[in-house]
């Protein structure tokens, strides 16, 4: 018997033809290594509902059809003398109706493949089909890989009275069974939120954690809205920008340094090619709002919606509150937030492509925990103020001061560096 535990797509196909030709669950199982109980599962699990009727015949699914003598239930014809049982309005206008089930759908092989009755069955149906089976098991597989399901507020509620009890002494077990009011979580899933650094409290502070054998996990990705991506994918993008093509673009990312320490936030101006860059301390949601109060506050309603009209950013957990962006703080939208497709990088590819300045001064892996705010903007400004071939060998800084002023960029630390004076080495912020 297989020891894989997921079945394949041709499985799922062999199940199909196996119930259509009348074979019983448990020689399908057989032929395809599985243990019975797994294709009884599969089918019961994945099997889709039809309403389908039967070909000539009427689809009155009543469980008095037979012995029923109501008449004249719709009153649209005061003379009709037939039966309402034989009308196709009876199962909508009957208020007695009782809809009656195939008790062959109740044991093995649990669906209509093959039966012998189901063409002219007119009983709701039940069919499996392995398509629909394995669309239903990817779509089942990536919803449960899409991280932790939980929003900031309730997060930072679950972080305010575990982290605390935790580093008291108490185990999750009893904090969870001593508060069943506060929390509808299972306990392994604080577990995970606890390993996964979503909680101040950390497995060192749980003795007996410590005493397990580690395990290599990915780490657990939280998104604040697991809807986010509803009208703001790359094809929405795309008929915005057609629409209005005058509306400026601000590519957006993220540039780890060391993995759990501080990060940047990188905005590029698609139409000077100059960026900005923010440290954070790390790379979560309220890093990047923060940041954009910052630039709300600095540039002010109006140049700010001047500025980020449209921004395009790549699917991570950091950008994943995009009404927290789109809206001002008095709630009056001022963006419109898109995000790249998955593992499609270069659909923003000019901030990634402007990166490669940046790792000139800061070669990946290096260490962003000693920086400030003012080694960033230093860095910044000997890339803006290097000239650029696509920009007919005029720099950023100079373009975004003809298109927007200098004040803004003066406010934010970044300045004018003279072309001899120009650093692209880790020397600059030695």
């Amino acid at each position: 018997m297989s020891k894989r535990k997921h079945l394949t797509d041709l499985e799922r196909l062999e199940i199909e033809h196996g119930i259509k030709q009348g074979y019983s669950l448990k020689k399908i199982a057989a032929k395809i290594g599985k243990h019975h109980s797994s294709v009884s599962r599969e089918v019961l699990a994945r099997r889709t509902s039809s309403n389908k009727g039967a070909y000539g015949r009427l689809t009155n699914r009543c469980i008095t059809r037979r012995s029923c003598i109501r008449y004249q239930l719709c009153m649209d014809k005061p003379d009709c003398v037939r039966r309402c049982s034989a009308c196709r309005l009876c199962n909508s206008l009957c208020p007695d109706f009782a809809e009656e089930t195939c008790a062959r759908l109740e044991r093995p092989p649990y669906v209509c493949n093959g039966c012998k009755d189901e063409a002219k069955c007119v009983l709701r149906k039940q069919y499996y089909l392995h398509k629909n089976a394995q669309q239903h098991y990817r779509k089942l597989l990536v919803e449960t890989r899409q991280g932790a399901n939980i929003t900031e507020d309730q997060l930072g509620a679950l972080d305010a009275l575990v982290s605390q009890l935790i580093r008291q002494g108490q185990s999750v077990h009893h904090i969870l069974t001593t508060h069943p009011d506060h929390f509808d979580l299972h306990e392994k899933t604080v577990y995970r939120y606890i390993a996964g650094g979503l909680l101040r409290a950390k497995n060192g502070d749980m003795p007996r954690v410590c005493m397990l054998k580690p395990r290599s996990r990915k780490p657990v990705e939280h998104k604040i809205d697991t809807k986010c991506r509803i009208g703001r994918t790359y094809a929405d993008f795309q008929a915005f920008t057609a629409a209005t093509p005058e509306a400026r673009v601000v590519e957006m990312d993220s540039v780890i340094g060391r993995i759990g320490g501080k990060v940047l936030l990188t905005l590029l101006f698609r139409d000077s090619g100059l960026m900005l860059a923010f440290l954070r301390d790390r790379n979560d949601s309220q890093s990047v709002i923060d940041a954009f109060a910052r630039l709300w506050a600095v540039a002010g309603p109006e140049l700010f919606r001047r500025l980020f009209p449209v921004l395009l950013t790549d699917n991570g957990s950091e950008f994943s509150n995009p009404l927290a962006l789109e809206n001002a703080p008095d709630g009056n939208p001022r963006s419109r937030l898109f995000y790249c497709d998955p593992c499609a990088s270069w659909q923003k590819g000019r901030v990634e492509r402007n990166h490669e300045f940046l790792r000139m001064i800061l070669p990946k892996g290096t260490s962003f925990d000693a920086l400030r705010q003012t080694d960033i903007d230093n860095a910044l400004s000997h890339i803006n103020s290097y000239a650029r071939p696509a920009l007919n060998d005029k720099t950023p800084f100079d373009l975004f001061a003809f298109t927007y002023g200098g004040n803004l960029l003066a406010t934010l630390g970044i300045r004018k560096i003279p072309a001899n004076e120009i650093v692209l080495k880790p020397s600059l912020l030695a």
